[in-house]
């Protein structure tokens, strides 16, 4: 199984599963998207093994695009891990303090956020689509965070997972328009004359975020896979019938 990890310490593993031409479905973690609900299964097992934990410690939610967050407890333990109807609801952002439990996004192109803080032991992880990057989601949830839970935006590491390059991203005016609106992103787009379409880097817009709600930026890392040029990534711009990546983060039990 092919798995980027950009955490493991004492405290927290987190990582990010791509794509696997040994495995079922090409190591699709989606069950909302798949061919075979048992393959999927099976790609998540495999992962609960190599992370020494079970199936039922994923907490999953169903993501709509949305600028919804939700506080994960332990009564949330195993929600969505083996099917889609009992997922947290419209929901794509969710952060907890409790270890053991498996914190999983889903992506094929959009921007995976995942974060930790090292002092309180409060961790999350954030869909952030091209949608939930102009509804400015992970701005609203670390403001969240530093108002409700007292979080010190000092104290927070950020992972930017693989997603769809600049290169890649292609929109009409439309999608720029909105993007412009932010004031913060016209750095990270481009015109490109002969196809008359804009280039937008998502990546770089939702870092610019995080470093709008005060987090260093020598705290925030991206990791430059793109998902639709390598051959390790699922890409619904590339294929609309793609699988999906899960990006993950659990603090480890005592």
């Amino acid at each position: 199984m092919k798995t980027n990890i950009y955490v493991n310490n004492e405290k927290f593993i987190a990582g990010m599963t791509m794509k696997d031409d040994k495995e079922p479905e090409n190591s699709n973690m989606a069950l909302h998207t798949c061919n075979s609900t048992d393959d999927v299964l099976e790609n998540r097992k495999n992962l609960a093994t190599y992370l020494n934990c079970g199936l039922y410690d994923f907490v999953c939610a169903n993501q709509t695009h949305s600028s919804n967050f939700h506080k994960v407890t332990l009564d949330d333990k195993g929600r969505g891990a083996n099917r889609t109807d009992n997922a947290i609801i419209d929901t794509d952002a969710m952060y907890t303090y409790e270890s053991n439990l498996l914190l999983s996004s889903f992506t094929a192109d959009c921007v995976p956020v995942i974060f930790h803080n090292e002092v309180t032991g409060l961790l999350g992880v954030i869909h952030s689509g091209w949608q939930g990057t102009v509804k400015e989601i992970t701005l609203k949830l670390i403001e969240h965070l530093k108002q409700v839970e007292q979080c010190n935006p000092n104290d927070l590491q950020v992972q930017i997972g693989a997603a769809l390059s600049q290169e890649k991203f292609e929109v009409d005016e439309d999608v720029y328009v909105k993007f412009k609106e932010l004031g913060y992103a016209d750095d990270f787009m481009y015109y490109n004359d002969q196809t008359h379409k804009y280039h937008i880097d998502n990546q770089q817009t939702v870092k610019k975020q995080c470093e709008l709600a005060g987090i260093p930026t020598e705290q925030i890392t991206i990791d430059p896979t793109c998902t639709y040029i390598s051959p390790d990534g699922f890409s619904y711009r590339q294929d609309k019938q793609s699988g999906r990546h899960l990006s993950f983060i659990m603090k480890k039990g005592e």
